[in-house]
């Protein structure tokens, strides 16, 4: 991973416009995500066959639960400018018509699911500064998919965010089944999904 340091300064105005220039002139390698994580632009290389396959058997259980209007995003960036943040999920989950039209990215209110799913490279981004952004934006449900957390590969799921805080809603190791509640009320066996 590497990373251009800008001053954003409070994530608002002049300074926030200024970054988004950057992060969008920021010319990486095909497949490669670029993301402004707490005010600097990093650039991610492409993510490994376990992770797009994570992602794939997620986004087809996904499919069975949502709205008929919703969809599910692996590319769209989502904004979170009071954190000086510009991530782009692993899976994103909205509204069908917020994400239509001109541009490459949504407002973080507008998100009801976020989904990251580490890699070795950017493992604490998702951790830490990523579920501070989507908790501060008010993102209702954050799923961590961690097959290199320590010991054993985990599932966390966030919720209920308030004052930049999620409480921890389950956590469960692969194998175990962890549950969406509404809108998805899904639960996911994650003994599917590939650890590591």
């Amino acid at each position: 991973m590497s990373a251009l340091t800008v001053d954003p300064g409070p994530g608002h105005g002049q300074d926030w416009d200024d970054l988004v220039r950057i992060w969008e002139e920021t010319d990486a390698p095909e497949g490669c995500k670029v993301e402004i994580i707490e005010g600097i632009v990093t650039v991610s290389p492409p993510p490994s066959k376990d992770h797009n396959t994570t992602a794939a058997l997620l986004q087809r259980r996904l499919y069975t639960v949502i709205p008929e209007d919703w969809e599910i995003y692996q590319t769209l960036g989502v904004s979170v400018p009071g954190r000086a943040g510009l991530y782009i999920p692993d899976l994103v989950v909205l509204p069908r018509a917020v994400a239509s039209g001109p541009g490459n990215r949504v407002p973080a209110e507008e998100v009801h699911l976020v989904v990251e799913i580490t890699s070795p490279a950017n493992a604490n981004h998702d951790r830490i500064g990523k579920a501070h952004g989507y908790a501060k934006a008010g993102i209702e449900l954050f799923l961590l998919l961690d097959p290199w957390h320590s010991g054993r590969p985990t599932a966390t799921l966030y919720g209920e965010p308030s004052d930049g805080t999620y409480r921890l809603l389950e956590a469960v190791e692969y194998g175990e089944t962890l549950t969406l509640p509404k809108p998805f009320g899904l639960d996911l066996d994650t003994g599917v999904l590939p650890a590591g």
